[in-house]
């Protein structure tokens, strides 16, 4: 192989309502809402983002089907999972599941899981120190 892929700048999310998935992202887990280039909107967090783009106004080059609610995706934290549950639930926020033992990209995971307003499955995750 002649390149190597490096790690992840950004993905998009086809929404129903942009409104609605800001309040989600921005206020129920604090992350930034951010507006760029011709009315375009960003979710960041750290050195990523999530571009979002409306059902039927996808800016191009986009997914051959683009649908609201197709996501399922993680979110690292280095806040206590106990912390998180607590800030979620007092902003607003319903955990569906968790926290549960998985296994993520680099070693095991402990995660809980939730949906934003489209039914997009979001995981938020602590790194588990691995013994040895």
């Amino acid at each position: 192989m002649t390149f190597g892929i490096n790690g992840l700048d950004h993905f998009v999310l086809t929404v129903a309502d942009s409104d609605a998935t800001c309040h989600f992202y921005g206020n129920i887990l604090g992350m930034t809402i951010e507006s760029f280039g011709d009315n375009r909107l960003a979710i960041r967090t750290g050195d990523q983002k999530i571009n979002i783009h409306v059902a039927g106004r996808e800016f191009s080059p986009h997914a051959v089907k683009p649908l609201p609610g197709s996501g399922d995706f993680c979110l690292i934290s280095s806040s206590p999972i106990a912390t998180i549950i607590l800030e979620i639930q007092a902003r607003g926020g319903v955990i569906e599941s968790g926290p549960v033992a998985r296994t993520g990209a680099t070693g095991p995971l402990l995660s809980i899981y939730l949906r934003d307003p489209d039914g997009n499955l979001v995981e938020i995750a602590n790194k588990v120190p691995q013994n040895g």
